[in-house]
Parts: C-alpha cells; sequence; structure tokens
C-alpha cells in the first residue's frame, strides 16, 4: 500500500545522521532547554525569516501559548475557520476565549476578509488564519483588514512550512504564528514538538515565560512572573529537527514536483485540483487534496489498488459534539459543508518513487475512465 505520508521512508533515509544526533543528547546530560533547543530556534527563525522562534511542546501549545502572550482570554473573541483541524478552536477555548467560527472560500479552502468580515464583532480581538494543507492564505488583505479593525493576527502554520504569500514564508506576516512539528508534517519530530515565531521582543518574552512555568526571563531561579504551565520541547527532539530542518528545502520542491505531476494527470479529470501556486505564492503540499462528488466511491477504489488515501476532515469544527453549545446552523458554512463531503488526500511525500507516483495517477484515472 503507498502511504500518504513518508515518515517511515524519511527517517529510513536519515536513520544514520539522527542517531548519531539523539545520542549526542543522550550523552550529553542536558535533556530540558540545552544548546541544541537554542541553535534549533535560531536556525528555524533563520529559515522562517523571523527574528524569534521559542520552540514548545506541540502545535496546539503554539497556538495556546501565542494566545496567552497576547493576553487574549475570558470575554474575548477569535476568528477561526471551520474548516481545519480542531486544535485551532480548542486553543481558543483553552485560553477562556470564545472561537468564531467562519466559513471558508471555495478556491482554497482558506478564510479570506470577506468569511472574516461577516462575523466580526465589538468583541473579536483576534483572527487566527490556518494555512490548510499547505496552501497560503491571503495574508495581504487579512494583516489590512487587521490593521483596519485593531485585531491581533495569529498564522496557523502547523501543515505550511515554507510556504510562501507573494514571495515571503508564511508566519512572517501576523503577529505571531504557531507551527506544529507533529511526526507527518513536513517538519516533523518524532513525538509531540512545536514552535512559534514572532518579530516583535515583547511576545517572544512573553512566550519564554508562559513555556516554562511562568518563570522570569531574570532574577532568582524560583521567583515567577506569570501564572504559566509547561510547554517546553525536549532537547532531544530539537536535536532532531535540527537534522530534519537542513533538508526541509529541498524535500519541499520535492513535493511541488510530485504535485506538478499529479495536476498535469488530472487536468482533465472531473475533479477540483488543489492550488498549485507561482513560486511566489506557494504551497508546500504537506497534502495532495482532490475534490469529487463521488470522494467515497474514488476512495474505495483507491484502497482497492493499493493506494492510501484519506479525508482531512469529515467534520466541521460547527459540527463537533464539543462545540454544539454554540448552536450554529449548517446552512452558514457552505463551502465549509461542501468540502468535508468530497475532499480526498492522495500520497504526498518526496520519498515517492516515480512508479508509486504514476501508480497513484493511473488508479485515480482509471477510476474515471472505467
Amino acid at each position: 500500500m503507498i502511504p500518504i505520508f513518508g515518515v517511515a521512508a524519511e527517517y529510513k533515509k536519515l536513520r544514520k545522521e539522527l542517531r548519531k544526533a539523539a545520542l549526542e543528547v543522550l550523552d550529553s546530560g542536558h535533556y530540558i532547554l540545552g544548546p541544541q533547543t537554542g541553535a534549533f530556534e535560531a536556525e528555524f527563525a533563520s529559515a522562517m525569516q523571523a527574528k524569534h522562534a521559542i520552540s514548545l511542546s506541540s502545535g496546539t501549545d503554539a497556538l495556546e501559548v501565542a494566545l496567552k502572550a497576547l493576553g487574549i482570554g475570558p470575554g474575548d473573541e477569535v476568528v477561526v475557520p471551520t474548516f481545519t483541524f480542531v486544535a485551532t478552536a480548542a486553543a481558543v477555548s483553552s485560553v477562556g476565549a470564545t472561537p468564531i467560527f467562519c466559513d471558508v472560500d471555495e478556491s482554497n479552502l482558506n478564510i479570506t476578509v470577506k468569511q472574516i468580515e461577516a462575523v466580526l464583532t465589538p468583541k473579536t480581538k483576534a483572527v487566527i488564519p490556518v494555512h490548510l494543507y499547505g496552501a497560503p492564505a491571503n495574508m495581504s488583505e487579512i494583516m489590512n483588514l487587521a490593521v483596519q479593525k485593531n485585531l491581533y493576527v495569529i498564522e496557523d502554520c502547523a501543515q505550511a512550512h515554507l510556504a510562501q504569500w507573494q514571495g515571503k514564508p508564511v508566519g512572517a506576516f501576523g503577529h505571531i504564528a504557531a507551527f506544529s512539528f507533529y511526526p507527518s508534517k513536513n517538519l516533523g519530530a518524532f513525538g509531540d514538538a512545536g514552535a512559534v515565531t514572532t518579530n516583535d521582543s515583547n511576545l517572544a518574552n512573553a512566550c519564554l515565560e508562559i513555556r516554562n512555568a511562568g518563570r522570569g526571563l531574570s532574577g532568582p531561579t524560583y521567583e515567577y512572573a506569570r501564572i504559566a504551565g509547561n510547554s517546553r520541547m525536549a532537547e532531544i527532539q530539537a536535536a532532531l529537527l535540527r537534522v530534519k530542518l537542513k533538508g526541509l528545502k529541498e524535500r519541499t520542491e520535492k513535493r511541488i514536483a510530485v504535485a506538478k505531476y499529479y495536476d498535469k494527470k488530472f487536468s482533465k479529470l472531473p475533479l477540483i485540483l488543489p492550488p498549485i501556486g507561482d513560486g511566489q505564492t506557494q504551497s508546500v503540499f504537506h497534502l495532495y487534496v482532490i475534490r469529487s462528488e463521488k470522494r467515497d466511491e474514488l476512495a474505495n477504489h483507491l484502497k482497492a489498488a493499493g493506494v492510501s488515501c484519506g479525508v482531512y476532515y469529515p467534520l466541521p469544527l460547527h459540527r463537533q459534539k464539543c462545540y454544539q453549545h454554540l448552536n450554529l446552523k449548517p446552512e452558514a458554512f457552505p463551502n465549509a459543508e461542501k468540502a468535508s463531503q468530497t475532499v480526498l488526500a492522495l500520497p504526498m511525500h518526496p520519498y515517492l518513487s516515480k512508479s508509486e507516483i504514476s501508480q497513484v495517477a493511473k488508479a485515480v484515472i482509471s477510476f474515471f475512465k472505467g
């Protein structure tokens, strides 16, 4: 079965270097906030064109820490897309604020200014655009709106490492950005891990305190500047991520090449294809997601042909049990509703062989050609 993600293949490719890095940390006896963490943060900040990167224990924690650093809490509303992974909204709920769901644009399944404006209220404090599947949202328009309405912007870049909007990496537009290093992500750790990036030194310092039990950045060790938990990333994860970060650009280019091949093969099929980008505005294809009215039949056909596929996501957040108390009506989110019934992710990773890519394409084509 051709896998959707290349986690096992990537480990096999980098095994020697990864094991060496892990053993160096184990031998060092320094397992939390050590030199590997500092080095990774500097390297990741540089790669994302940000002044600061703060490593954290997960992508979900990255969102939550970002919200706390901005002072968002009870009584505040935060606009989030209803078609995304639950962490985007759950982080808002976790800090005591209220997630306000908005629909997504039909073209790329990201939120736009039109959808955001439709749900703004005097209580709106921030907006979290998600660069879904690795395709960038229109950050120019979103930032213009944020300035007009005095809103904070937290970019959810969990699936979008190195994606670009008009020649600039996503995560470099908002006040702060959250990244996930979940193992299947384009830059994946060996367990949970995440980070925030920002160009604001005050926000960076707040995140440093929040991740470390609220401990102040200066003064005695056991004096605390704020009430906070523990969101530190393990030193061994930083060492392993440093190994993977070195090849991230090359692996991203391979993802784009696979996407272009799929696009060429599928261009005449009755499918909605993901936005390919033009180099300046560029998806990095964490997932290659097609849309079909015959999604379920196509999925069964692919699995029978030895091709893995998946649905991301089968249930928008406004339909989730945990948010039924908001009493939202499905008809308010027509594009998200439609997407949940039609999206299907195909195998997408830089370790797919030419024969595997060809097999995937032939399996999809054969479904429609009979």
